[in-house]
């Protein structure tokens, strides 16, 4: 019993890491590469509100980079004290993937972070629009890396075992694994989308609270547009990154669709709850032969039910509520980002307080829409996974550390006062320096003709 709970809080300790973990690389990998847009647009165009959008960013890029980087600490931290069978088990392949993000990565990032920060004026131009280049493609490649080792522990390949520990017999089979790429792609799309709908939400909020500046009409339209272009993108992504779930992690799709025995022409359930002591669903609602075609792009196409992996599939009830928590999200966010960008497009992405005031207000609250649905993702793959940590390879249950169960919930409850208050205070200053004047927002445009120099010199730069 005291093992069981050892084993129950441990998984809620690492679900709280993770889930808190997620928020910051989510805005950090986008960002990065729409604050280079903005240098890059600014030094194009001599537009100081682009300077000045660039500057508000720069700080919540800051920000977040910092906590993503604390959170990320505690959870390798959690390797050590909560699974050490993980890294005695899997650390060979494990220990150089994570090694390989810091010194390509973190360091790269780090590094240039500086120069972006503190370099304007200080070094040219070109080399400050290459310190963004550099700090935007570090994100990226922090998340290639850690998305793979991910993605092994999903569709694992490349290894051997020997004496129960796994060693990599061919790296390129280890980084490049069968759900790599959709992953990879997934998440990045994932990202764009949860920066789109920040930029929009928070300039939104301008408008609604009459701070609205030179720079909210550029963020605002920058923000719609990228939400509504990357949206249809991320749904084609998702179709095909279930396709190849479905062939390497089928009890996992049988969880997150809720189907008990193998069955053709299977329905896609909008809503039910799963009653897994007597394997049927109540109160559901579906769509007849929708799941399949959707799944197998067949409309009898077979799907195996959760009774072919008996003891060997993961719970149901958090996996397909997670799911429909995830695409509900995604379908609101394809409908208000395209309701938003054609009404706005039709009245020049004016941002007066007495514009469309319900749409200021939607998209307000859509603000960390992309926090949601990722957040949902996360446990559709990782509760999904179950019960292995490396799938097919290493059970969950044989990694857990043997820490008493009451220590683990002393840790697991501090972790979760320190998490709270951390994104309470996240969002407090997102909503601070949202409502500040912008540092550089002049005229927009300025002067036609003006260099970013002498605008700099017009603000006092």
């Amino acid at each position: 019993m005291d093992a069981l709970d050892t084993l129950l809080l441990s998984r809620l300790q690492f679900a709280a890491n993770i889930t808190f973990h997620i928020l910051f690389p989510t805005i950090s990998i986008a960002l990065g590469w729409v604050l280079l847009f903005m240098r890059w647009r600014w030094l194009r165009t001599g537009h100081t509100a682009w300077l000045g959008a660039w500057r508000l960013w720069t700080k919540v890029f800051a920000l977040t980079f910092a906590l993503g980087v604390v959170s990320g600490v505690t959870m390798s931290f959690q390797f050590g004290t909560n699974w050490p069978g993980f890294m005695a088990r899997a650390g060979n392949i494990a220990g150089p993937l994570l090694g390989y993000e810091v010194l390509t990565a973190f360091f790269l990032e780090a590094t240039f972070l500086g120069v972006m920060l503190f370099g304007h004026g200080r070094v040219s131009e070109r080399m400050h629009l290459v310190a963004n280049f550099l700090v935007a493609f570090g994100t990226t490649m922090s998340a290639f890396w850690i998305l793979s080792l991910n993605s092994w522990m999903q569709t694992p390949q490349g290894h051997t075992l020997i004496n129960g520990e796994v060693h990599a017999v061919d790296w390129l089979a280890v980084v490049f694994n069968p759900s790599f790429p959709y992953r990879l792609t997934h998440m990045l799309l994932a990202s764009g989308l949860t920066v789109a709908f920040l930029l929009a939400g928070l300039a939104a909020s301008q408008v609604l609270r009459g701070r609205a500046n030179a720079a909210t009409p550029k963020v605002l339209r920058l923000g719609v547009t990228l939400a509504a272009v990357l949206i249809p993108i991320q749904i084609l992504a998702g179709d095909l990154h279930g396709l190849n779930t479905l062939k390497h992690q089928p009890a996992k799709i049988a969880a997150m669709e809720g189907i008990w025995h193998t069955e053709r022409g299977a329905p896609l359930l909008l809503m039910a709850w799963p009653n897994e002591a007597e394997q049927r669903h109540d109160w559901a609602i579906g769509i007849p032969r929708l799941g399949s075609l959707i799944l197998t792009h067949e409309l009898d196409g077979e799907i195996q039910g959760l009774s072919a992996f008996e003891g060997a599939h993961p719970p149901v009830k958090p996996v397909f509520f997670a799911f429909r928590i995830m695409v509900a999200t995604g379908m609101l966010m394809l409908a208000v980002s395209w309701l938003a960008w054609w009404r706005l497009r039709r009245t020049g992405w004016r941002t007066e307080a007495t514009g469309p005031r319900w749409l200021w207000r939607a998209l307000a609250l859509m603000t960390f829409s992309g926090w949601v649905a990722t957040v949902a993702g996360w446990y559709v793959t990782e509760v999904g996974r179950q019960p292995y940590l490396v799938y097919g390879v290493l059970h969950t249950a044989d990694l857990v550390t043997t820490t008493p169960a009451a220590t683990v919930a002393c840790s697991l409850g501090g972790y979760l006062v320190l998490y709270v208050g951390l994104l309470l205070a996240y969002i407090a200053v997102l909503r601070y320096l949202a409502s500040k004047p912008l540092d550089a927002a002049g005229p927009d445009p300025i002067v036609p003709g003006m260099t970013p120099e002498q605008g700099l010199v017009q603000q006092g730069a």
